[in-house]
């Protein structure tokens, strides 16, 4: 029993972050409380980079909260220390209920697997976009075991699955990255993300094809076709999200939106099954799914506190009146895209510079819009270049891959992708 406690507390911690949703109800503090508790649980089996990268990110929060309440007398309310980031937690956990949906957890359930050469890798490449935008980082899992079938995974098909999710940061509403976004910039414009975005994802594909056909011979190489039965549900699904958003619950955002219907979704989906048929998938997926987000969980928790502690330290500092840049227009949204992409290649996630930055800020208007696409760029070239991003941690940890070959294969893509991104946020902040 002692071994299934941390996947039903971070199911109770999601169900008491939805509860918090209602207006006038806010046990946002016991669930957060209930997912770090969790993953002290489930620390010693989460692996060790993220490990030391979580404990070192919730060690400096901690440690500036206590110079700031020593130094400065601060008077800060302890009982937020669990509450970092857990909106972004909440949403990951939400999504993964997607995978309960349909049958083959959500997948293609016949994808058309057999086709060689660089259209099979094009065809990969939107197969994991396109089922990624929602289903997130279960996808790689999805259709990376379905190519699997057919022998071990060969380096050209891995890569195809890393560039294919990691592109889906520049755009996608239910991106965790996006959920990252939204809550340090709640009020930039998605409408201008997405006009940007999108079109400059598709681009990625194109340069991530004209790559692996540089690098490899494809000619051996199979590849994961999508078929329109597979783009069905996520159509559906971010039709039911902008459904919500828009008419139903235009109060809430979108991430919060996300947060109750995918579980909500999932649970209608299976509706028509027996009672006995219910409780055991969903059982299973509280067991075993939910436990094996720890990593991706205790990254996100930590880096919302060394958030917390950093951003209450400077404003304890300087009396709330220091920022990083007076006014945050093109030129330093580029030098910060630079520096994040830079500390991801060091083997930094994006989430801890991205988080960093914005607690030396201070947005106003437009320029919540261009720091959140500077964000979102920067997740997307360094989850795919950084050798110890949840991308590459997963690709190493189910298909014995190395993070650091796929970060020296995909250094020219990263570099090219880069470019195209500074050049984006330049149309962007004009």
């Amino acid at each position: 029993m002692a071994k299934q406690a941390p996947g039903w507390l971070i199911l109770a911690g999601l169900l008491l972050q939805i509860v918090s949703l209602v207006p006038g109800v806010n046990v946002s503090r016991l669930a957060g409380l209930l997912l770090w508790l969790a993953m002290a649980l489930l620390w010693r089996t989460i692996p060790t980079n993220t490990r030391w990268q979580a404990g070192g990110l919730a060690l400096i929060g901690l440690l500036l909260l206590l110079l700031a309440e020593m130094l400065y007398r601060i008077g800060f309310d302890w009982s937020q220390l669990f509450t970092g980031n857990l909106y972004v937690v909440a949403m990951l956990i939400g999504v993964s209920f997607v995978g309960l949906i349909g049958r083959d957890a959500g997948a293609a359930s016949d994808p058309a697997i057999g086709r060689t050469g660089p259209t099979a890798m094009l065809q990969t490449w939107f197969g994991v976009h396109f089922l990624g935008i929602v289903l997130n980082l279960s996808t790689i899992f999805m259709i990376g075991d379905r190519l699997a079938r057919q022998g071990t995974l060969k380096l050209p098909q891995i890569l195809a699955l890393n560039r294919g999710l990691s592109s889906a940061a520049l755009w996608s509403p239910f991106f965790a990255s996006m959920g990252v976004v939204l809550t340090l910039a709640p009020e930039l414009e998605y409408s201008q993300i997405l006009i940007v975005g999108f079109p400059l994802a598709l681009l990625a594909g194109l340069i991530s094809t004209l790559d692996l056909r540089r690098q490899f011979d494809l000619s051996n190489v199979t590849g994961f076709s999508l078929s329109p039965r597979s783009l069905l549900m996520p159509v559906m699904m971010a039709g039911l999200v902008m459904l919500f958003y828009l008419v139903i619950t235009p109060g809430l955002g979108i991430v919060s939106i996300i947060t109750f219907l995918m579980p909500l979704t999932a649970l209608l989906s299976n509706a028509l099954l027996s009672r006995h048929r219910i409780l055991q998938r969903m059982g299973q997926h509280v067991r075993q799914r939910l436990p094996m987000m720890r990593g991706e969980i205790s990254l996100f928790l930590a880096a919302g506190l060394l958030t917390l502690g950093l951003s209450t330290f400077i404003e304890a500092m300087t009396g709330g009146n220091w920022t990083l840049f007076a006014r945050f227009g093109v030129s330093e949204a580029i030098i910060s895209l630079l520096v994040i992409v830079g500390t991801a290649v060091m083997g930094l996630h994006p989430i801890i510079g991205i988080s960093v930055l914005a607690s030396t800020l201070r947005l106003e208007g437009s320029e919540q819009t261009l720091f959140g696409f500077m964000a979102l760029g920067a997740w997307a070239v360094g989850t795919s270049v950084g050798p110890l991003s949840g991308i590459n941690l997963s690709l190493q940890g189910r298909y014995g891959t190395s993070g650091y070959l796929l970060m020296r294969h995909n250094l020219v893509y990263g570099a090219v992708l880069l470019s195209l991104v500074v050049v984006a946020l330049w149309v962007l902040g004009r």
